[in-house]
């Protein structure tokens, strides 16, 4: 079982996976909305979905999945990838560790990296494979030590969390990316959107067949109490 901290919702994610990025937009959005900020802490661990899978990020398919998911969180601005094709994160691995590295510094600076990271990546198509563009990204934030972050992950200490996460992922406990956990023992895998592949991936493209934002209220209300 998921272990969950009393006014935590941990979630379980890839940052290159898109429905997992509109998960955590609507969910810093939600908590900022019902002014509980303060109140709900956002634990996030790793579904690499490259080591799952075994392939690295897969441009074709998320080429298909960006304006579709991106239409869901228009405010997040999200575009198409706009760097050279040579510049696409292949890897997500380095930007799971920094999230998971900055665990030490709180939740609070572990959840600003990773929305952070997702927006250089969807919104501003930065390559955040790159240790130099991850750090430019925590020093940005207001709540990341840049310095500490860049000491952790020199000496890999958040690489074990990484693999943890990982092993925790091949189990039936986790089903996907994203999925939310809550303290009550409850749990919702990709909430409030259900879609399908119209075709095959890397060939076809996805389509939102239910779309229901106001999940992020109840869960977040729940975790509150």
């Amino acid at each position: 079982m998921i272990d969950v901290p009393p006014c935590t919702i941990v979630v379980y994610s890839d940052i290159g996976c898109p429905w997992a990025s509109v998960a955590v937009e609507r969910l810093f959005a939600a908590r900022a909305r019902l002014d509980l900020v303060d109140t709900v802490g956002i634990d996030h661990h790793a579904f690499p979905l490259e080591l799952i899978n075994g392939r690295p990020t897969p441009k074709r398919i998320l080429d298909a999945e960006i304006p579709v998911a991106g239409a869901l969180v228009p405010d997040a601005c999200w575009q198409v990838w706009q760097a050279r094709s040579s510049e696409w994160p292949v890897t997500m691995l380095p930007a799971l560790e920094a999230v998971q590295a900055a665990k030490s510094q709180g939740l609070a600076a572990s959840a600003a990296l990773d929305l952070g990271l997702r927006r250089a990546f969807y919104a501003e198509s930065r390559c955040i494979s790159l240790l130099p563009v991850i750090l430019e990204v925590a020093e940005a934030s207001a709540e990341v030590d840049a310095g500490a972050l860049a000491e952790a992950l020199d000496d890999g200490r958040a690489r074990r969390a990484v693999i943890d996460d990982f092993q925790r992922s091949s189990t039936d406990e986790v089903q996907g990316s994203p999925h939310l956990f809550l303290a009550d023992g409850s749990d919702a895998h990709n909430p409030g959107v259900t879609h399908h592949w119209q075709g095959r991936k890397g060939r076809g493209f996805p389509v939102v067949d239910a779309d229901d934002p106001s999940v992020y209220d109840d869960l977040l209300r729940r975790a509150a109490t």
